[in-house]
């Protein structure tokens, strides 16, 4: 049998696993400097979804900073202070659901992606989390009826919120700097949205970005304060791994959509994205997989000002294999138009 060739000091996987061990003492440093001041961990529990006798929990265990006296409830929260949490890893969290508690472990990130079992009635459901016998909270998800036949997917950046992320400099002053209430929403899109998920009651939302986990209560203060519907979010972890500096943000949207398909066999979905990225890409790649899942696909057409910061366009030219509609726009009221021609608004 043939040996595997030895990783040499110079051999780029082995530089970016150190790199990661490295990162995981410095987290764990600072969680020993957070603990010896008092501080404990507290879980944020994250907006999940379920279907028959199951439910997705997220959330994210983090010692937080205490509240300055100029932190006040109604302030705008600037995106930096949502990243200076320390993640816990490996925490052991209580999840309640009725009247059963199940101890599951967070990842070496602190987060908790796991399905329980539950047996909740359709719609918005809550129930309770807690790490280390602290105070429990409420968590929420929203359970799928089994008649359910539709439901959305759709992308966060340059979809529904004007970011220009792809390049690195704006993203990190979006992320880090600019104050959530500046941040603005892309025109049309929440009234799209709105209609689409009331003209398919019980349609399940899930908003996927390849946003990190902790920009999630921003994203969501957002999503709230400019009218969007409520949904399930899925977010992912930012750093490194064994293999690679960062987490690759198109394989955390390609396993989620597999994965949809996969638990809800019965629904096709909208995926709404746009043309700055590779939700093109990827929607024709799953359309080509699970063409049963997919209602149609609606992509955001970038105007040439945002094409520019967002380094160009990323598309498809030819979707006549994909067998569904698919439509694009520059904003939500024109994709709302071609939706209605192909009967999936009214």
């Amino acid at each position: 049998m043939a040996s595997r060739p030895a990783q040499t000091a110079h051999d780029p996987a082995r530089r970016i696993h150190w790199f990661a061990r490295l990162e995981r003492r410095f987290h764990a440093w600072r969680e020993r400097v957070a603990r010896k001041k008092g501080r404990t961990p507290v879980v944020l529990p994250f907006q999940g979804y379920g279907g028959d006798g199951w439910v997705r929990v997220l959330g994210r265990v983090l010692i937080v900073p205490p509240p300055t006296g100029r932190m006040r409830r109604n302030d705008g929260v600037r995106g930096w202070r949502s990243f200076v949490g320390i993640a816990v890893a490996y925490a052991s969290v209580s999840v309640t659901i009725g009247d059963e508690t199940h101890e599951v472990v967070a990842d070496r990130g602190g987060v908790v992606d796991i399905v329980l079992p539950a047996s909740l009635e359709p719609g918005w459901q809550t129930f309770r989390m807690s790490v280390e016998g602290g105070e429990a909270v409420e968590a929420h998800s929203f359970v799928v009826d089994p008649s359910v036949r539709f439901g959305v997917v759709s992308d966060v950046d340059d979809t529904v919120m004007v970011t220009a992320l792809p390049r690195p400099l704006l993203a990190a002053w979006n992320s880090f700097v600019l104050n959530e209430h500046a941040r603005q929403p892309v025109p049309g899109m929440a009234v799209l949205l709105e209609r689409l998920v009331k003209e398919h009651p019980g349609a399940p939302m899930i908003y996927l970005s390849t946003g990190a986990w902790n920009v999630a209560p921003t994203l969501n203060r957002f999503l709230h304060r400019n009218l969007f519907p409520r949904g399930a979010m899925l977010l992912t972890d930012w750093g490194p791994t064994h293999d690679r500096w960062f987490r690759s943000g198109r394989e955390h949207k390609e396993s989620n959509l597999r994965r949809l398909a996969r638990e809800f066999p019965e629904i096709t979905w909208l995926l709404v994205g746009d043309d700055g990225q590779h939700d093109d890409e990827i929607y024709t790649e799953f359309t080509a997989e699970y063409p049963a899942s997919v209602a149609g696909v609606a992509i955001r057409r970038l105007t040439t000002a945002e094409a520019v910061l967002a380094g160009g366009r990323v598309s498809v030219d030819d979707h006549s294999a994909a067998g569904v509609p698919w439509m694009s726009s520059p904003d939500g009221a024109g994709l709302a138009k071609r939706l209605e021609r192909t009967g999936i608004l009214s």
